[in-house]
C-alpha cells in the first residue's frame, strides 16, 4: 500500500490526461504518494494548449498538495499518459513539447491505465467510462479492441448508453415505440415538453454529455423497465464479448475501468466477473511505474554505451 512520506529526494510525476480532466500525482523513489492535483482535459485531440496548461496545473497542485512548495517542475521525473497520443500526429506533436520537467516519457492512456491495474506487462483492461474499449499489453506486446470514438464506435460505454435513451425517448413520444419509464426523467433533465424541444437541447453535444444521461438508462433497469433493460443487456454484451477476446490471449490479471464500472459490472455474465481483479492502483500511478522503467532502460543503454566505448 502506498503511503504518505516525503522522506526521499528522487521526485516522480505520474500525469493522465483525458477528455474531462488530467489528473496528476507526486511520487518518490519508494513508490509513496506525496501529493496529486486534478486540473482541466488533458487529451491533445482536443486542444494542444488546453491539455499542456493542464498538465502544468496538474502537476502544480500536486506539489502543493505534497507540500513540497519550494520543489520545481524541472526538479520532476514525468511519466505522462495522455489520450489521443495512440494517434502518430498527436505523439509527436506532444513529444515535441518544450516541456518543464527534468525529463518526461510519454505513453498512450491505456498504457498507464494497464500498468496502473496490474503494475506489469502482462494484464489486460476493460475501459468503460465516457468512451469504451478493451486493451493488453503482454510481454510488451500491445492489442487495442474498439475505442473508435463516439458515436461510430464506444459500445458499452456512459456516452453510448445516454445516446440509446435519447433515441428510444424520442421514438416513443412520436408514438412508434411504448413509452418507458426513462420519457419523464430524461425530459426532466434536459428541461424538455417534447421531441423538439429535446432536439434542441441535444444538438450538437458531444459524448461527455450523452455519458451523463447513462445513469437514468441503469436506474430504470434496476426498477424492471423493459426498454432500459433490453439497452442494458445490450450493452453488458457487447463489453461481455470484448471481455473475451482478450481473454484468449491468456493475460495474467484482467480488470475493468472507467466511471461506468460500478453500475455495469453486475450485468456482466458470472464467468466475466469471476474474471476480473480489482486494479491495484490508479492511472496516474501506471504513468509513474513507465517512468521508472524508461528511466532504469535508458540507464543501462547509456551505462552499455559507456563500457563498450572504454
Amino acid at each position: 500500500m502506498f503511503t504518505s512520506s516525503d522522506n526521499n529526494k528522487a521526485l516522480f510525476l505520474g500525469i493522465d490526461g483525458g477528455g474531462s480532466k488530467c489528473k496528476a500525482i507526486v511520487m518518490n523513489e519508494k513508490n509513496e504518494v506525496l501529493g496529486t492535483g486534478i486540473a482541466g482535459p488533458g487529451n491533445p485531440l482536443h486542444g494542444f494548449e488546453q491539455a499542456t496548461t493542464s498538465i502544468v496545473a496538474s502537476a502544480k497542485l500536486a506539489l502543493t498538495d505534497a507540500g513540497l512548495t519550494n520543489v520545481s517542475l524541472n526538479e520532476l521525473v514525468a511519466g505522462v499518459g495522455l489520450a489521443g497520443v495512440n494517434l502518430p500526429v498527436q505523439f509527436e506533436k506532444m513529444q515535441a513539447w518544450q516541456h518543464p520537467f527534468k525529463q518526461m516519457f510519454l505513453a498512450h492512456d491505456l498504457l498507464i491505465a494497464c500498468l496502473g491495474a496490474h503494475h506489469n506487462n502482462n494484464g489486460a483492461v476493460i475501459i468503460s467510462g465516457t468512451g469504451s474499449c478493451g486493451f493488453s499489453c503482454i510481454d510488451e506486446q500491445e492489442v487495442l479492441i474498439g475505442g473508435h470514438g463516439f458515436p461510430q464506435g464506444d459500445k458499452g460505454s456512459g456516452a453510448w448508453f445516454g445516446l440509446q435513451a435519447t433515441k428510444q425517448v424520442l421514438l416513443s413520444l412520436d408514438g412508434i415505440v411504448a413509452p418507458s419509464s426513462m420519457n419523464d426523467i430524461l425530459l426532466k433533465q434536459l428541461d424538455c415538453t417534447n421531441t423538439t424541444s429535446i432536439v434542441e437541447a441535444i444538438a450538437g453535444k458531444k459524448a461527455t454529455f450523452y455519458a451523463q444521461l447513462a445513469n437514468l438508462v441503469f436506474d430504470a433497469a434496476e426498477q424492471g423497465d423493459l426498454v432500459a433493460l433490453d439497452i442494458v443487456t445490450e450493452g453488458a454484451e457487447y463489453i461481455n464479448n470484448l471481455a473475451r477476446t482478450l481473454l484468449i490471449k491468456q493475460p495474467a490479471r484482467i480488470s475493468m475501468l472507467g466511471g461506468l464500472t460500478p453500475r455495469l459490472k453486475s450485468w456482466l455474465n458470472e464467468d466475466i466477473q469471476a474474471q476480473l481483479s480489482e486494479p491495484l492502483s490508479p492511472p496516474e500511478v501506471g504513468s509513474v511505474l513507465y517512468a521508472r522503467s524508461q528511466l532504469a532502460k535508458q540507464k543501462t543503454k547509456q551505462k552499455t554505451k559507456q563500457e563498450q566505448s572504454a
